[in-house]
């Protein structure tokens, strides 16, 4: 833990400079830190102390005083000595043990409201009983950004992103491989200031971290009770964006247009729609140099020219594909409504192939 990390420390230092020996204890005798061993009976000899009423009192040469943090059972610290030196170096080691304790907690009790918050796990009052104790402005344009790591281990992304934050920034997570930033911003800050910060953060990991993340995030939000509903859009769009728009790494809630639409459909729906376009499934004549083709036609907006140069191909060599395309599968993708029919059934095909794989693990 890393509280009983700070507080070794902390103990360390204070017997450097005093050359007095500190141990402290939990509500349960548990030993929490210590800069030297006292004795084998001191586990009984602590307990019996927080039974008792006495705030501090000296017992076989060792010093031992209540550590109080609000809302939990007391903590006991023993400074090993007798005299009037000793007590004051025990009482100042006492104030440095509260304070440490106390911020560890109050991090403690803020991360576990965000948790709960973003996962919707909070009634209304609740939010606003919590957020006005850790002094969170309850009103207030937030947007939630979700940043997807591939290395578990690595917390150097996690690092670099508490970097990033500002004063009225939150950070949390609630699972190994992602990192959930709620950035608060200026009332009149719309959609460009939430991209920019989403390429801040993959600019900042990308140099410093050089970590692979994608980030995803939500629409703004205006109230404290509306933040879930916009980690739910941020994890949407990762999840959305993986079937249909995995290369980008950067995607927003409001920009995944018919993809998200697809993402909502059953999939006896989706079998019955290829199966209106294509038979059940794409011709097999329709093969990867094709499928290539097709993207490639679809990026230019069904623009032969540009679309045959970027492919490094005759004109007319891409209208002989594109025939070829028209003669299997009955669709002129050079026809705008038919680009748009087969378009959609690629997407469709694409979600169909994510659920079965789903379905395998």
């Amino acid at each position: 833990m890393k509280t009983n990390q700070a507080i070794q420390k902390t103990l360390n230092e204070l017997r450097n400079i005093t050359k007095v020996e500190f141990q402290l204890y939990n509500g349960q005798a548990q030993l929490m830190a210590a800069t030297q061993s006292f004795s084998e009976k001191e586990e009984e000899a602590v307990l019996t102390f927080l039974d008792s009423p006495a705030e501090g009192q000296e017992i076989g040469g060792v010093h031992f005083f209540k550590v109080h943090v609000h809302n939990e059972e007391d903590y006991a610290l023993l400074a090993k000595g007798s005299g009037e030196d000793v007590h004051i170096m025990g009482k100042v080691a006492v104030c440095q043990a509260e304070n440490l304790l106390l911020a560890y907690k109050d991090k403690q009790d803020l991360n576990n409201f965000l948790q709960n918050l973003i996962l919707d796990n909070l009634l209304w009052i609740d939010i606003h009983n919590r957020a006005k104790q850790l002094k969170i402005d309850a009103e207030a344009n937030r947007g939630v950004f979700v940043v997807e790591t591939r290395d578990e281990s690595d917390n150097s992304a996690l690092e670099i992103v508490k970097g990033l934050l500002e004063e009225k920034d939150y950070l949390t997570t609630v699972d190994a491989h992602s990192i959930i930033v709620i950035k608060q911003f200026q009332k009149d800050a719309g959609e460009e200031e939430l991209l920019s910060v989403a390429k801040m953060l993959l600019d900042m990991l990308n140099a410093e971290a050089m970590a692979k993340v994608r980030i995803g995030f939500g629409t703004m939000v205006h109230e404290l009770t509306e933040v879930s509903k916009a980690y739910k859009e941020a994890r949407l769009a990762l999840d959305v964006s993986r079937i249909f728009y995995g290369k980008q790494p950067i995607v927003a809630y409001s920009m995944l247009g018919i993809g998200r639409i697809i993402y909502q459909l059953p999939l006896h729906l989706c079998e019955m729609f290829i199966d209106e376009i294509f038979g059940g499934q794409l011709p097999e004549e329709i093969d990867e140099e094709a499928l290539n083709t097709i993207h490639k036609f679809f990026e230019n907006n069904l623009n032969v020219s540009e679309t045959s140069r970027q492919l490094f191909v005759h004109r007319n060599t891409l209208v002989y594909r594109l025939e070829k395309i028209q003669k299997v599968t009955g669709l002129d993708i050079r026809v705008f409504e038919d680009a748009m029919t087969f378009r959609i059934a690629l997407m469709v095909i694409d979600y169909m192939n994510y659920l079965k794989e789903q379905e395998q693990k």
